[in-house]
């Protein structure tokens, strides 16, 4: 993944998507049908996150990207969001080694100064341990929305023309993109969403305008394996047109 990406968007795609991005929605409900507290179904939620690590990764995916806290997260109940601090820092401690082990870079993404020292601490780390692995990217979505990545991503670009570095006309969409969080990564083929909805609630605004949308009925901690290949496999099955026609799209695929 060393060329260069561009933001102009794409003539044709494969049936294997380069970059995965998921909605890990339905962790409270999961633990309400069971009558237990939130954060089992969080903590219950991290088995779905390796399994689908490992299928993405067995199955050639470059990009793996997975929304574990929006920044609209915070508005839930102090405790819950104690608990998932928690979680997330033990996860980081636990879970990182094993994908280093594997070949696997992990990246954060978001606004972290919202986040404990140690917590931001132990993100710094995990990333230097992991930065020049080559199998597959994990990037997580912590205190992460769309709206602030498109405003911090403006943000730097307008400095720049202040300081004389670029003329307004000089603004593109591919510059937009490369002060994007993720700008320099695939633009993600497939987003799931698990749980029943269907919405993006502020995840990826910018990359999604051509991604292939995916809803799975099923709770994130039940989205195990099997689950996973089904929506590698719907994706498999649909056309992407990017804007051209059917004729345009048979014209290109090769004879047999």
């Amino acid at each position: 993944m060393t060329e260069t990406v561009s933001a102009e968007i794409p003539v044709s795609a494969d049936s294997r998507p380069r970059h995965v991005a998921i909605i890990m929605d339905g962790n409270n409900r999961w633990a309400k049908e069971r009558q237990l507290k939130g954060v089992a179904g969080h903590k219950a939620g991290v088995n779905a996150v390796k399994s689908v690590v490992e299928t993405c990764a067995r199955e050639g995916v470059e990009v793996l990207t997975l929304f574990a806290f929006s920044s609209e997260n915070w508005r839930r109940p102090k405790d819950e969001v104690s608990a998932l601090m928690r979680l997330f820092l033990f996860a980081l401690e636990r879970e990182v080694k094993k994908l280093h082990r594997n070949n696997i870079r992990l990246r954060i993404i978001g606004d972290r100064t919202a986040f404990s020292p140690a917590l931001q601490e132990h993100m710094e780390k995990a990333e230097a341990l992991t930065r020049d692995n080559t199998l597959m990217t994990l990037v997580i979505a912590a205190n992460y929305g769309g709206h602030w990545d498109i405003t911090q991503a403006s943000r730097q670009v307008a400095e720049k023309v202040r300081a004389g570095e670029l003329e307004p006309s000089d603004i593109t969409d591919g510059l937009i993109q490369q002060h994007l969080s993720i700008g320099d990564l695939p633009m993600p083929d497939l987003m799931i969403r698990t749980a029943g909805e269907q919405r993006i609630s502020n995840f990826m605004l910018w990359h999604l305008a051509y991604t292939e949308l995916y809803f799975s009925s099923v709770y994130w901690p039940d989205f195990l394996e099997d689950e996973m290949r089904k929506a590698l496999k719907a994706y498999a099955g649909r056309q992407r047109r990017f804007g051209q026609t059917d004729d345009q799209i048979a014209s290109r695929q090769p004879e047999q």
